[in-house]
């Protein structure tokens, strides 16, 4: 009994401090997963894993998937965050079976009639007007209708503290259903700044191209937010790579999947060192997870990666020398 009160005065130690949810603390707490440590000018984000509809025409699955993101708004403003962060296509996120003009036997170009515009754009307004409600930055996918014939975007809204939609983030790197029957890609990566702490976006399955997180350290960013669907349910790569780009960049990346592909690969966010401050439970329900983020001034390891790839090795090379340039003797 006495071990076991420790341990739940543990979790809630824990929640305290990091912000987590009691779930999310039990679950890192069982992990062995360190606490995020508070950089200077730290901004609390919250990390979301909500449920999915793959067929717009379904009112009642949006509806359910708008409510789901507001109810995680309310418990990520209630746990501190500045920022709440959701995956691609929150409120919809069409299925190719379900948009091919062929039938779901067969995938074909995507008939974009059959999304309801109306309850979409309603649907994202109460989530607008929750975020001015709040007070709470709120990053979510959505598909962004352009004008005909154009296939609409892949989308990352950001909307501010105010309500107001500040920027969107459209994917650049489509897959080869997307490309070919579902999307137009989008052509700049995009920046924004919460409380003096820069975010980049990423979308989809941009999480295989590194350039886009190198691309993101250049621009002085300090935490990428990456929304996927996840990949299938038994796809752990994504998460893998989310890692490896927060380590290898030097910076942090929020991890935004939806709920049923958790099992696999919760939602979470990577520290700069390619560990996770925060998971959400891998349990395939809706949920948050927390962790403080931002600038560190002291860590010297962006500013030598970048000067080490100036060129400072040229004079040091030793090429003259027959020893450094044959190759095939000890």
């Amino acid at each position: 009994m006495t071990r076991n009160t420790n341990f739940k005065r543990r979790v809630r130690a824990r929640a305290a401090k990091t912000g987590e949810s009691y779930t999310a603390a039990l679950s890192n707490l069982r992990s062995g997963l360190p606490i995020a440590p508070q950089p200077v000018g730290a901004v609390r984000v919250a990390v979301a894993q909500t449920p999915s509809c793959d067929d717009p025409r379904d009112g009642d699955a949006l509806r359910r998937c708008g409510a789901a993101m507001r109810r995680l708004m309310q418990e990520a403003r209630k746990a501190g965050a500045r920022l709440v962060h959701f995956p691609e296509g929150a409120i919809s996120s069409p299925g190719k079976r379900a948009m091919s003009c062929l039938g779901r036997g067969e995938i074909g170009a995507s008939d974009w009639s059959r999304m309801d515009w109306q309850l979409l754009r309603a649907e994202t307004d109460a989530v607008r007007r929750l975020a001015q409600e709040l007070g709470l930055w709120t990053a979510f996918g959505s598909v962004h209708r352009l004008s005909e014939p154009h296939r609409p975007h892949a989308s990352l809204y950001v909307i501010s503290e105010s309500g107001e939609l500040v920027t969107r983030y459209d994917e650049r790197m489509l897959s080869h259903t997307k490309i070919s029957h579902m999307y137009t890609p989008g052509s700049t990566p995009v920046t924004f700044v919460v409380d003096g702490v820069r975010f980049g976006c990423a979308l989809g399955m941009e999480v295989h191209f590194p350039e886009i997180f190198i691309e993101y350290e250049r621009l002085e960013v300090d935490c990428v937010l990456f929304s996927t669907t996840g990949g299938t349910c038994a796809d752990t790569a994504f998460a893998a790579e989310t890692l490896g780009h927060a380590a290898s960049n030097n910076l942090w990346v929020s991890f935004s999947v939806h709920a049923q592909n958790s099992l696999a690969a919760p939602s979470g966010i990577a520290m700069p060192s390619g560990q996770w401050a925060a998971r959400c439970p891998a349990d395939g329900r809706p949920s948050i997870a927390l962790a403080d983020i931002g600038a560190d001034p002291g860590n010297l390891a962006r500013p030598w990666r970048r000067l080490a790839r100036s060129g400072i090795y040229d004079p040091h090379l030793a090429e003259e020398d027959p020893r450094s340039r044959e190759r095939n003797s000890f």
